[in-house]
């Protein structure tokens, strides 16, 4: 069996979240467009290669920063969410400019950590970037700075690019960033530091050998990297610390830029079906043999297969699925407990009428339930 390396990551990899630091998109205030369309070329391609792509990037605050002519240094919280909200249009505007040539149409999403740590919440995150992933659009994801406080901040766009990755289910992480991976030492201050190619799994070592930032415009350090990678792997996304200040970075990857590979434990949807099958249940649904054969050939749960809902839930709750013959696991509602009840039995065709809105087809969705 080949050897895994960060350029066999990538070329492999069907679904790919990058993350793009600040330091790397915006300098002295002003937008690095040769650069971003270098980036640009390179997502191009690994669409073209068949792999779904998001970005994670941070930026809007130094765009904003340079465009309302901002002092350099911290900025009080209400400075720095006024340069985020006119930066974020400049960094959107950016991307879709440099995208469209490429006939990829691009969205964006401004998340806080309240939104990933709220199940609803996280559900319906989860249910937008993969309809926009099925329609062929590149997701532009980054913190919403303009109204996030201390309290529901992630703080950084390392590991906000862990979570995006664990939600969607992405095989790999890349973080761009101004230093080419994980070393043992500061490299820029200890001529012994020795660097990793590959990390199998992290341990304290590891974790002891991260570092502080080692530029003014990034929040995040070797530290949260390290952090980010502790949640990627864990979920079965592989993570890759690269250099990506010159032209075409993934391009450079691909072709064996120097760079370190944290290897994924297991695959993301065997990852995610333990995480569900873990879940206590908070309710009922009685299904009917019908239904037993159809989550059999790996189907989604339909209203139709429900026979009876027993207890209360919200949505995205783990319910039981309770067969004639017993149980056959566990899964994410779609609908509480009371819509549950409605649409039991009917047909998918019915539940707009039943529910006056235009509701989900699937009950439990074939990727929120664990057999």
């Amino acid at each position: 069996m080949a050897t895994l390396t960060a350029a066999s990551a990538l070329t492999q990899a069907r679904r790919v979240v990058i993350k793009i630091g600040s330091a790397l998109l915006v300098e002295q205030g002003r937008l690095r467009a040769d650069w971003l369309r270098s980036l640009a070329d390179d997502v191009a391609g690994l669409r073209a290669g068949g792999a779904d792509v998001v970005i994670v990037s941070s930026g809007s605050i130094a765009l904003g920063r340079g465009a309302l002519r901002l002092p350099s240094g911290p900025l009080a919280l209400e400075q720095s969410q006024a340069a985020a909200s006119v930066g974020q249009i400049r960094l959107a505007r950016a991307y879709e400019e440099a995208l469209t040539p490429h006939q990829i149409s691009t969205g964006q999403i401004l998340l806080t950590l309240d939104d990933t740590h709220d199940r609803r919440r996280y559900l319906n995150i989860r249910a937008t970037l993969a309809t926009l992933l099925g329609l062929g659009v590149v997701p532009i994801v980054n913190e919403n700075d303009t109204i996030a406080t201390d309290e529901i901040r992630y703080g950084d766009n390392d590991r906000l690019a862990a979570q995006v990755a664990v939600t969607i289910g992405a095989d790999l992480l890349v973080l761009l960033s101004d230093v080419d991976g994980l070393y043992t030492g500061n490299p820029q201050t200890d001529p012994e530091a020795r660097h990793f190619t590959q990390v199998d799994h992290i341990t304290p070592e590891i974790e002891a050998m991260a570092g502080a930032p080692t530029s003014s415009l990034s929040k995040g350090g070797m530290k949260t990297k390290v952090l980010a990678a502790k949640t990627a792997v864990g979920a079965g996304c592989a993570m890759v610390i690269a250099a990506g200040a010159a032209l075409h970075p993934l391009a450079q990857l691909k072709d064996g830029a120097r760079a370190t590979l944290f290897l994924a434990q297991g695959d993301p949807r065997s990852a995610r079906k333990r995480w569900i099958a873990a879940m206590k249940a908070k309710g009922v649904l009685h299904v009917d043999a019908g239904a037993v054969r159809a989550l059999a050939q790996g189907k989604s749960l339909l209203p139709a297969g429900v026979t009876h809902v027993e207890g209360q839930f919200q949505r995205g709750d783990p319910v039981a699925i309770m067969g004639p013959d017993g149980a056959l696991g566990v899964g994410l509602a779609g609908y509480d407990s009371l819509e549950a009840a409605l649409i039991a039995g009917h047909q998918s065709r019915e539940i707009a009428e039943i529910l006056n809105y235009p509701g989900r087809v699937a009950l439990i969705h074939r990727d929120e339930m664990a057999l």
